[in-house]
């Protein structure tokens, strides 16, 4: 399967391409630009040596070129970005990590904006009505992406309102070593996942660490009343 890292040269997309990367998918990373498109590879296969299954192209490229799609830009980047990607988005799952942090206007990166649509991920839906957005990768760290020798020690929260692109994702996500995808449900439960990175970002700064993050558990148990 192709995976479009939409916006793939920050520390984020950069880490998420290497992992799929790893795991042998076909990665395409994306950005406004070829030339920082092909900076980024060069750093991924600067951590893969050999790997011959990672390329680069401008984000509309990109979007027509792959099958499913990742986007991991800043806030202040969204929109434009989607509307850069809107014909090759369309009827394809679209996976958000998007976070809507108050540094995006000045503001501290321990707590969150309130949108207008609700979450980041329902913005992005609302600016690409034909794609199937995810909300996804939110609680997970930048940080355990570049660890490329160890598995990932947290679940990944998911969201979105097409059951087919989140069964089509879930096994695709779970490829990287230690991820588990918890799917929350539908698209409108984006606003409670996203306040989740503000929350791990306070908590990596007052432990002083970098690796933060949530294993759900107990969902084996069943009920006892």
């Amino acid at each position: 399967m192709k995976i479009g890292v939409i916006g793939g040269t920050g520390g984020q997309g950069l880490g998420i391409a290497v992992r799929f990367a790893q795991t042998g998918e076909d990665v395409i990373i994306g950005s406004r630009t070829v030339d920082k498109a092909e900076a980024a590879v060069a750093k991924v296969k600067e951590l893969l040596p050999g790997a011959t299954n990672v390329r680069a192209m401008a984000n509309p490229d990109a979007a027509k070129e792959a099958d499913v799609l990742v986007l991991t830009v800043p806030l202040a980047a969204q929109k434009d970005t989607l509307l850069s990607i809107k014909e090759g988005a369309k009827g394809k799952p679209l996976l958000d990590a998007t976070g809507p942090l108050e540094s995006a206007i000045g503001g501290s990166a321990t707590m969150c904006l309130l949108l207008p649509e609700g979450s980041a991920a329902q913005r992005a839906q609302a600016i690409l009505p034909e794609a199937k957005v995810i909300c996804a990768f939110n609680n997970i760290s930048q940080t355990w992406w570049m660890v490329i020798d160890e598995p990932i020690d947290c679940d990944c929260l998911i969201c979105g309102d097409d059951k087919e692109a989140k069964a089509l994702v879930t096994p695709l996500i779970e490829k990287v070593p230690g991820l588990r995808v918890i799917d929350c449900g539908a698209l409108e439960r984006a606003s409670i996942i996203e306040k989740i990175t503000p929350l791990l970002i306070g908590l990596n700064i007052r432990n002083k660490c970098q690796f933060g993050g949530i294993r759900i558990t107990g969902l084996d148990k069943g009920r006892v009343c």
